[in-house]
């Protein structure tokens, strides 16, 4: 596997303009040109065109400023980001009172709350820009609270932001020392992974057992999914989490029934899932023989893979690549009816079907650091 260096300095007095381009659906966007100390500087165009942005500084939780964007830059309009072009901001001395000697503030959009920059001291932090894809419904919280505190700045669950705050995060210089997850589709974004610029890294799951995990989390949602108060919060998935609370997992003759009768939803959430996230675009695309071609070439230029059944292996290798001293922790354990639910499942034809380009990959990679962990 490849690494190319990082680059030793960020150049903090470089000023980004925004892309030109076509006019593309507006959502919020941000980016933080540099922070030299008594002056901040960066631009947030807002989700309405006609708006001005404003970009709230906290300190220990406690809201200090809310600062409004100045200065007019005529590219925004041009572009067709901004109405008026007024998004960028400055931050001082005499705006924030102090603002020189803060060791610590963030920085966020005051419209979606979404953190946009933290200043935090950089003495013994991680400056790399780390990725880990989740592969699994449930995210790698373990592995997430052991490098947290490491880090300058955090975002957890990417796959629940916008195309644009995303594309801003991974193109942020202003944050070398960053700690990115979420089960973002990943050919949409690989450009901005390119080795020089973060570290990727991806642990895989046991087909059966993610699907076991996901048929589960689905059947756990149909309370909620009854309720017309609440049936909002399960979305897409209502109908599909309603449909699997009336099927007896423990029984063999009912998961086939299962199977053949699956919602258009639960079918796209359970159908070879690895493979749609490694070898698709966007989350809606269908999968075909060649998206799983494309998903190989992708996990190959990932810079750490590991597998779930070989954790250890896995978190050792990405702290001693971090250069992290920390123990490693236990995995959350699998619960016993979903690892029952997977063993019953392998013996269902359908499920061999709709997982066999998966299997494949976790059988690859399983296969290869069984036998790199024993030697």
């Amino acid at each position: 596997m490849r690494y190319g260096p990082l680059p030793a300095r960020m150049r903090r007095t470089t000023v980004r303009a925004p892309p030109a381009g076509p006019p593309q659906r507006r959502d919020m966007r941000f980016f933080i040109d540099f922070d030299n100390g008594d002056l901040i500087r960066g631009w947030i165009v807002p989700d309405n065109p006609l708006a001005i942005s404003r970009v709230v500084v906290a300190v220990d939780g406690r809201r200090m400023a809310e600062i409004p964007a100045a200065i007019v830059d005529e590219a925004f309009k041009r572009n067709g980001w901004h109405s008026t072009g007024q998004c960028t901001f400055e931050l001082t001395d005499g705006t924030v009172p102090g603002l020189s000697d803060l060791r610590r503030l963030e920085l966020y959009d005051a419209d979606t709350n979404v953190m946009i920059y933290r200043r935090v001291p950089r003495d013994g932090l991680v400056m790399q820009r780390v990725l880990l894809l989740n592969t699994g419904i449930h995210p790698e919280t373990v592995i997430q609270g052991t490098l947290f505190r490491h880090f300058q700045q955090s975002y957890f669950g990417l796959h629940r932001m916008s195309d644009e705050i995303l594309t801003s995060i991974f193109a942020s210089q202003a944050m070398p020392s960053s700690l990115l997850s979420g089960s973002i589709v990943v050919p949409r974004y690989e450009s901005l992974f390119t080795p020089d610029l973060m570290l990727t890294t991806i642990l895989l799951h046991d087909p059966h057992v993610e699907m076991a995990t996901r048929m589960l989390w689905l059947r756990a949602r149909a309370q909620a999914a009854a309720d017309p108060a609440r049936s909002w919060r399960v979305g897409r998935h209502a109908e599909s989490a309603l449909f699997a609370e009336d099927c007896d997992f423990t029984d063999v003759k009912s998961l086939k029934r299962f199977f053949k009768m699956l919602p258009e939803a639960a079918y796209h959430l359970l159908y070879n899932p690895l493979t749609r996230q490694l070898g698709t675009r966007l989350p809606d695309d269908r999968v075909h023989p060649g998206n799983s071609i494309v998903a190989i070439e992708i996990l190959a230029r990932v810079g750490i893979v590991g597998h779930r059944d070989y954790f250890e292996a896995f978190v050792s290798t990405l702290l001693d690549r971090l250069g992290i001293d920390e123990a490693v922790p236990a995995p959350t354990p699998i619960p016993s009816e979903a690892l029952a639910l997977a063993e019953r499942l392998r013996s269902v034809k359908a499920v061999a079907d709709m997982l066999v380009f998966d299997i494949a990959m976790s059988d690859a990679v399983r296969g290869s650091v069984a036998k790199g962990w024993a030697n």
